[in-house]
Order: C-alpha cells, then structure tokens, then sequence
C-alpha cells in the first residue's frame, strides 16, 4: 500500500471465494461509494484465488488477476491486503497468511481455527513489520465482538466474557424446545437447510465455538492464545427431557463459552449450560449469537446478533479494511504481542456453581435416599427434586438440581451414584449458570 498517498486505492487480493468470499465482493460492489466515503480512499480487488474460475459471483472479474495457488497471490506486488477466506488451522490458509506478512502486506482473515492455534506467533510477526493481522470476522459473525472488547471497552479491566459462539447448536438447541423432537432428528433437519455441514462434529462437539473463546480470552486478558486450555464439551448428550426439564426450573439450555478471571488463574470452557430464561443470553434464540463482556466500570454489555453467513461475514471484514485504509493500527490482541502473558489455567475442578442432574432408576423404595446419601457425602445440598408420577419396578426419570458447591465434589458424587444398582445408565449432568 502507497503510505505516502493517503488518497491512493487500497488494493485487495480475496483467498477463497466461497460463502464469505462471494459476500464480499458483493459487499465492496454495493457499497464502493460509501466505503470510498469512510476511508478517504477506494477499496479495489486486484487480485482473486479460488478453484472454480467459472462460477458466478455476482460481480464482474473480467479484470482481476486469478490464482491457482492462494500463497503466490500473497506475493502479488499489485496487492496491499491479502484477505484469507480459505479456513483451516494449518495448511494453505497459514501458508497464505505467512506469505502475506512476509511480503509486506496486511491481512484480514475469517479463520478462527488459525487465530486459535496460531495467532501468538502471527501476531509477533505482523506487529514486528508493522502490519495488521485483523480477524473481527473470525468471532461471532457479524457481532463487532472483537472491536467492542479491544476498543470499545479498552478502560476497563474485563472480570469475564461469556456466550453462544456458535449457531448451529443453538439453532438446533432452539429447535428441540420448540418442537419437542430428538438430537439426531432435528441435526438431520439442520444439515437439510444448509445451517449445519456435512459432518457437523467441530460445530456440535464445540470445537467451533472453543476457538472463538481462545481468540476472545487472548483480547479480553491480554494472554497468548491457549486453546489447548479449553474445557470442551458438546450438545450430542443433551436430551428432549433435559430441555423439557430445563423449561420447568425456567432454564435454557445453551452451548457456552465462557472466560472468566478466578483466584486460580483463567477459567475457559465450552460446554452445555442451563440459564435462566429472561438472561439475554436465555433470549438469544436461533442462529443468533450472543458475546456478553463484564467490565469492572462498565458492568455487563451484551452484543447480539447473526453469527454466520455471508453478509454478516463479509461486513466484519469490511470493517477490518476500512481501519486498515485509514491507517488504524491496533495490536492483535489489543496489547503489543510482546506483551501478552502467559495464562495460568484454572482447572474444571476448580469451579464453583450450581448442577442439574437427570437419573434413570429404577422405581423402588430407597432408592432416592441412596441418591441423596452419595450426595451428602461430598456435602452437595439438594437444592430441587422432580419425579413425574410412579412406576413401581420400572425405569423413571428423575431430576434433581443442587446449591451451590465445588465441581469435584460433584463428580465424585456422581461416581458413586452411577455405580448404584437402580441407577440404569450414567447420571446426565448439566452445570446452571445464574447470568
């Protein structure tokens, strides 16, 4: 990019023209004026990458130049900003993404899976030539959740940063309450309509939303970026009962990420969670996603909105190339990568909170008190106890949820009580999040 000429185009190599890849081109087409607006200056494609050169993406490309190969695109001294749609942590996105740092340009990239693993070290390196690696589209969509928490919120000491990261279990969370059906059936109904892939496991196993929550940890707390550290867990053991259940304590259940400052050191986990119904992030319903900061002067901000899709997309990336055009430049992680810390985990077992729990036993006396004895013995209080009607020598749900007590304490109550003969398959246990 010319820096002297603050009025010359900013000039764009796109690396992958899929999904997101066609939303910005439409994105930069529809808006050329109001961009050209907002950054004193216009932002024009150069230079493409993508497989199929035949497809129609709505915008004439007669004049781009094409590459087969992302990482030369990288090297195309016609080209300011290389933006890397590939995805994938590892690979041509990060071959891509290197080329692009070394060869003097900036980069705005939608890969969380890249920021996750390796965002430290591109950090370091684009901050030592004075680049900007700029990745708003990597988290939460459309939601400016990385500019509300790096600039927006940059005089507060953040306590926390917690939400749903990911659409499609929420989508099928959202859809399993609403019509009452199964896990698989509404995943099949969601793989139909395009909301979940072909094999849906980084979405339903939270690996997905585990990335984003590393990347928002590393902004939020100023750490390098530790993915290994995440606890994660997924939505495949969450039942139609649990939902009904859920309902009738006033819950929601929700797949959460959630970073929070302890004693102990930094808390990060994905995992199911039961929250009260009128919480924001109880409200937050669909494909929708939902990031909810909590700042020591400003409390609680909640950003809600799509978190997938090519519009909303296309326009975080947009937003990364105006500051980009107007020559604002932050340090990745909102602190120089030299000096982000190194976290100090605080394990799961550390937690301290509330827990539902659904048994399947066998209806017969005493069978409760032995429950209730196992639970006693690691000195977790019963907090609420449901059994719907009687089955005397058959299998019953029964559900119960606890005060609040330490995590270790409750698996090993757990334990026990799975090992109880009336107790017919592995106790289900959901932790409850009072937001």
């Amino acid at each position: 990019m010319d820096h002297t000429d603050k009025s010359a185009p900013v000039r764009i190599g796109i690396a992958g023209l899929g999904t997101v890849g066609g939303g910005l081109l439409r994105l930069l087409d529809t808006q050329a004026e109001l961009l050209a607006g907002r950054c004193g200056r216009r932002l024009i494609v150069t230079a493409v990458s993508a497989r199929d050169r035949s497809k129609d993406r709505g915008v004439d490309l007669s004049a781009v130049r094409w590459y087969e190969d992302a990482a030369e695109l990288a090297t195309d001294p016609d080209v300011d900003v290389v933006v890397e749609l590939i995805g994938g942590s590892d690979g041509i996105a990060k071959a891509t993404v290197e080329a692009a740092l070394s060869n003097g340009k900036h980069v705005v990239t939608a890969n969380k899976a890249l920021i996750a693993h390796h965002g430290t070290a591109l950090a370091r390196m684009a901050e030592e030539r004075g680049l900007s690696l700029a990745y708003e589209a990597a988290v939460a969509g459309g939601i400016p959740a990385i500019k509300g928490l790096r600039e927006g919120l940059a005089g507060n000491s953040i306590r926390e940063v917690h939400g749903i990261l990911n659409g499609t279990c929420n989508y099928i969370l959202t859809e399993m309450r609403t019509t009452g059906r199964d896990f698989a059936d509404v995943l099949a109904d969601a793989q139909r309509l395009g909301y979940a892939e072909a094999d849906p496991s980084f979405d339903i196993d939270g690996v997905d939303a585990a990335h984003k929550l590393a990347i928002l940890t590393a902004v939020a707390f100023g750490t390098q970026v530790d993915f290994p550290a995440i606890h994660v867990e997924g939505i495949r053991h969450v039942s139609a009962l649990d939902i009904e259940y859920a309902d009738e304590l006033g819950y929601r259940i929700r797949l959460l990420g959630i970073a929070r400052r302890t004693e102990h050191g930094i808390e990060q986990r994905v995992h199911p969670c039961m929250v009260p119904v009128g919480s924001p992030i109880g409200a937050t319903d669909g494909v929708f996603n939902a990031v909810v900061a909590d700042g020591d002067f400003v409390d609680k901000v909640v950003l809600v909105g799509r978190g997938a899709g090519a519009g909303p997309t296309a326009s975080a990336v947009a937003a990364d190339l105006v500051d980009i055009a107007r020559g604002r430049l932050t340090p990745t992680f909102a602190v120089p990568a030299d000096m982000l810390t190194a976290p100090t985990p605080s394990p799961l077992d550390r937690r301290r909170g509330r827990y539902y729990v659904r048994l399947m036993v066998l209806d017969r006396p005493g069978v409760i008190a032995d429950v209730a004895a196992a639970l006693r013995d690691q000195s977790v209080s019963m907090e609420a106890f449901l059994q719907r009607g009687r089955a005397p020598g058959e299998a019953v749900p029964v559900v119960l949820t606890t005060h609040e007590t330490g995590e270790a304490s409750m698996r090993r109550a757990l334990e026990r009580i799975g090992a109880l003969d009336a107790v017919l398959e592995p106790p289900r246990m959901i932790r409850i999040e009072d937001f």
